[in-house]
């Protein structure tokens, strides 16, 4: 889990973002307190990680989570505790289906009868050009408690998130998540529909005139999954200045079930490339199941080759 150096990463990354104007010097570090990790460029905010538990009003709790995440220019993008879906959290990874055998031990999507208990933060590394850290964490539930009623981790959560400098109007966050079973016969699946929904699911702002773009064209939001890609760019104006920046998913091809189907909407809800779907898989105690996703975050609306080419330089990690 430990990060490449950081010369060679930024290089390959600058090799294949667009020539645009270039940022001002970074200054990335990392603040850290008891409820969060702070990743900062200079005095601005980049983004934030959620360790300690939040709820609203005691329900839908939650932690391990990014929000807010911020665009080049300070807008927030990212929504926690949305009044359409008070579930949805920021950058969240979760699913509907977890089981021990054939006991059903919560719904980590909706918050209930389940946490991330978030055990350990540890700094990586603090230069001009990255900023790293990982999180392990335990998934728990009040449904599986050893004999004194405590609760036991069913699931072992290691996140490592990467912040990028800024460079040539782009910014690159990589989130590598490794999930062992804890537990014999653990069990992880998406919504059980057609839908099918569940996985790495950024909850970004939805503003009109969002354009969605995947590597076979323009994408319009269905009720389903629309086709695989390995890549998804959301465009929009975030801010009140009418100037356009976005959202770039990029998957890495060693993502399970790459290249992912996608569940897309237009207003009220999260994005996500679907894993494993609607029929669960097992969670080995020795092999982690690895995911890997790179958000690229971008000023002015950006072309398909252009994001082929920050595709490329991901796989090649």
């Amino acid at each position: 889990m430990r990060t490449t150096t950081a010369l060679g990463l930024t290089a390959l990354l600058l090799s294949a973002l667009p020539l645009r104007a270039a940022d001002s010097p970074s200054k990335l570090h990392i603040e850290e307190s008891p409820e969060q990790v702070v990743v900062l460029d200079g005095e601005t905010s980049v983004l934030t990680y959620r360790r300690a538990p939040k709820s609203l009003d005691g329900k839908f709790e939650r932690a391990g989570y990014v929000h807010p995440l911020f665009d080049l220019d300070g807008n927030e993008l990212t929504e926690d505790f949305p009044s359409d879906h008070r579930h949805h959290r920021g950058i969240f990874w979760a699913w509907h289906q977890l089981s021990v055998g054939d006991v059903r031990v919560g719904d980590p999507w909706v918050c209930e009868n389940f946490l991330t208990e978030v055990h350990n933060i540890e700094i990586l590394e603090q230069t001009p050009d990255l900023a790293a850290f990982c999180a392990t964490a335990d998934w728990t539930s009040p449904l599986w408690v050893d004999e004194s009623g405590h609760r036991k981790p069913i699931v072992r959560e290691q996140s490592t998130i990467r912040v990028h400098a800024a460079a040539n109007d782009a910014r690159a966050i990589d989130f590598e998540i490794h999930l062992t079973a804890v537990e014999p016969n653990v069990r992880l699946g998406g919504s059980d529909d057609v839908k099918g929904y569940g996985g790495f699911s950024p909850r970004i702002r939805l503003p009109d005139g969002l354009r969605f773009l995947t590597d076979w064209g323009i994408a319009r939001p269905q009720t389903q999954s629309v086709d695989p890609s390995p890549w998804l760019d959301m465009t929009a104006v975030f801010g009140d200045d009418d100037k356009l920046s976005g959202v770039t998913i990029l998957c890495h091809p060693s993502v399970p079930g790459y290249p992912q189907r996608w569940i897309l909407r237009r207003k009220r809800s999260m994005q996500n490339p679907v894993y494993p779907g609607r029929v669960p898989v097992a969670l080995s105690t020795a092999t982690p199941l690895v995911f890997r996703y790179r958000l690229i975050l971008h000023r002015g609306e950006v072309t398909a080759d252009e994001i082929r080419k920050w595709q490329t330089a991901f796989s090649k990690q």
